[in-house]
C-alpha cells in the first residue's frame, strides 16, 4: 500500500504553520528577543501548501500563531484551519424539498442524478411550497448523505539521487532538554541464539536526547530496521521521558513512512532529517554506538549462550547504572544530572491507546455498497451500519497490524469507530437488524405516479405550440372488403 498523496487541506496548513512556528517551540526564545525571532522569520519565504507559490507570513501572524499554541498540549491541532459550522449540513435544501427528492428516489432509483435534478426544477416550479432547487452539485451531494445511491440494471445473464552542496561542518546544542531526540539503528557485531537454534545478528534503537545526553530508550531487535520495530521503540521512550518537540534521524526507509511521518505530525513534533551521505550530523548518536561496542558488547565476552532476551536486560542495565552516572567529558556531568537540570520543553505523553492510533497512515478507501465492507491491505473489515451512507472512507491503518483499522472523520481527523476484520462464520446466524429508513418506508420501491413532470412539462409545451403530432399513425382496424379478396 502506497501512503495516500490526497492529503487534507487542514492538514497541509497546520503542517506550513507548524513549521513556522515549530523552531520557536523547540528553541523558546530569551526574555527580549522573541521580536527579533518573528522578524527573522517574516522575512522568509514559504511555500504556499495549495499553488506552491511563495508567500511570507507577516510578523504580526506569526506573534498571533505563536502565543496561540505556545501552552497547548497539542499544537498541531490547534494550527490547523478551522471547520465551518455548515460543514456536513445541507442548509440550501428545505425540508420540503427533502421529502420531495426521497420520494422521487424511491419512485425513480434508477435515475441519474442530472434526470432527478430536471425533474426538481420542474416540481419547484409546479408547488411552491418547495422552495428554491439550489445547485446541481448541491443536490448530487445531498442524496449521497443519505444514501440515494443510482441502482444499476443488472445485465441479463452475468453474475451480478540528489547531490549535496558542501557545507561547513559545525558541532551544535541545542539548549532546552526533550527539545531534540536524536535515533537511529545500529548493526550488532555479535550474533544472538534464537529459540529455533538459529544465529542471527540483533539491530540496537537508540534514542538520545541532545541537549543532555541521555538515552531516553534502547532496545534490540532481530530483524533488519524497520517501521513497526522503529514505532515500538518511540512508544516506549515517550512513555519513559516525555513527548519531545523536535526529531532528527538519517533517511531510512522506516524513518520516511507514513505511519512515522503522520504520527509525528498528529503528537506535535517536528521532523528532521539528515542530507545525505553526511552521517556527522548524527555524531551524538555515532559516538554512543561506540560506548555500545566499547563497553557494554566486552562485558558479554564471556557468556556463550547469547539470547536477544539477555542482550536486552543487559543494555537496560548498562545504560540506567553506568551510561546515565557517568560524567560527559564535554557536559562535565552527568547526563542523567543534565536531564533533570533543565530547562525542559517537553510535554506529558498521552495514553497507550493515543500514542497507538497516532502511528498509523491515514488512506481512503471506498465502502462497498453491497455489504458494508471496505478492504485494506488485502483484508476486508465491516463497517457499521452507522455509517453504511458514506462512500468514502477515512481510513488509519499500521500495516503490520491488521487487526483493527481506525475510521476517522475526514473534516477533523477525530477518530469515530474501530472496524474489525469481517467475521463471516458469525455473520452466518442469520440475524439481520433493519436499517432505520427501512421502518419508515416499504421496502419494496414505490411505482411511479403517472408520467415524470418533466417529460408532463415537454408535452404540454409541445402541444402550446399547436402543431399536429410530427408522426403519421398506422390503422391497424380490419377492413371486411380487404378479407373479402
Amino acid at each position: 500500500m502506497s501512503q495516500d498523496e490526497e492529503v487534507p487541506a487542514r492538514v497541509r496548513w497546520a503542517r506550513l504553520r507548524f513549521a513556522v512556528i515549530g523552531q520557536l517551540l523547540e528553541s523558546p526564545p530569551e526574555k527580549g528577543e522573541l521580536a527579533a525571532r518573528i522578524a527573522e522569520l517574516s522575512a522568509r519565504t514559504w511555500r504556499h501548501p495549495t499553488t506552491g507559490e511563495a508567500r511570507r507570513f507577516s510578523a504580526k501572524t506569526i506573534e498571533r500563531l505563536y502565543y496561540a499554541v505556545r501552552g497547548a498540549n497539542d499544537p498541531f491541532a490547534l494550527l490547523a484551519r478551522k471547520i465551518p459550522e455548515h460543514a456536513g449540513t445541507h442548509p440550501s435544501i428545505s425540508a420540503e424539498l427533502g421529502k420531495a427528492i426521497d420520494k422521487q428516489y424511491q419512485e425513480h432509483p434508477r435515475w441519474s442524478y442530472q434526470l432527478h435534478y430536471d425533474n426538481l426544477l420542474v416540481l419547484a416550479k409546479e408547488d411552491a411550497q418547495l422552495g428554491t432547487v439550489p445547485g446541481y452539485a448541491a443536490v448530487r451531494r445531498f442524496m449521497k448523505a443519505h444514501g440515494m445511491y443510482r441502482v444499476k440494471k443488472r445485465a441479463r445473464g452475468k453474475e451480478t539521487k540528489t547531490t549535496v552542496v558542501p557545507r561547513e561542518t559545525r558541532s551544535y546544542e541545542v539548549p532546552y532538554v526533550n527539545a531534540l531526540w536524536h535515533f537511529d539503528f545500529h548493526e550488532g557485531k555479535r550474533q544472538v541464539l534464537t529459540a529455533s537454534g538459529e544465529r542471527v545478528t540483533p539491530y540496537l534503537l537508540g534514542v538520545l536526547d541532545d541537549c543532555s545526553r541521555l538515552c531516553c530508550h534502547a532496545q534490540w531487535y532481530l530483524d533488519r530496521e524497520n517501521t513497526e520495530d522503529l514505532i515500538h521503540g518511540l512508544k516506549q521512550a515517550f512513555q519513559k521521558r516525555k513527548l519531545c518537540r523536535s526529531i532528527l534521524s538519517d533517511q531510512g526507509s522506516p524513518m520516511k513512512a507514513a505511519e512515522t511521518t503522520e504520527g509525528l505530525e498528529r503528537l506535535s513534533i517536528v521532523q528532521y532529517l539528515t542530507l545525505a551521505n553526511s552521517p556527522e550530523q548524527n555524531g551524538k548518536q555515532e559516538h554512543f554506538w561506540t560506548l555500545v561496542e566499547g563497553r557494554l558488547m566486552p562485558m558479554l565476552e564471556g557468556e556463550p549462550v547469547l539470547t536477544l532476551e539477555l542482550l536486552n536486560r543487559a543494555t537496560q542495565a548498562w545504560v540506567e547504572q553506568e551510561y546515565h552516572r557517568t560524567v560527559h567529558s564535554e557536559l562535565k556531568k552527568t547526563p542523567l544530572a543534565r536531564y533533570l537540570e533543565g530547562p525542559d520543553v517537553g510535554r506529558a505523553c498521552p495514553s497507550t491507546e493515543i500514542l497507538n492510533r497516532a502511528f498509523r497512515m491515514e488512506v481512503t478507501r471506498t465502502q462497498r455498497r453491497s455489504d458494508g465492507t471496505c478492504t485494506v491491505e488485502g483484508v476486508r473489515f465491516e463497517v457499521p451500519s452507522a455509517y453504511r451512507t458514506l462512500q468514502k472512507l477515512r481510513i488509519r491503518v499500521a500495516r503490520w497490524d491488521l487487526s483493527s483499522v481506525d475510521l476517522v472523520d475526514p473534516r477533523t481527523g477525530q477518530h469515530l469507530v474501530t472496524l474489525l476484520p469481517l467475521d463471516k462464520a458469525k455473520n452466518a446466524d442469520r440475524v439481520r437488524r433493519t436499517l432505520p429508513e427501512a421502518e419508515a418506508k416499504p421496502v419494496a420501491a414505490k411505482k411511479p405516479a403517472g408520467i415524470a413532470p418533466l417529460l408532463r412539462a415537454l408535452m404540454a409545451e409541445y402541444a402550446a405550440t399547436g402543431l399536429p403530432p410530427a408522426y403519421l399513425p398506422k390503422d391497424t382496424s380490419n377492413d371486411p372488403d380487404e378479407e373479402d379478396r
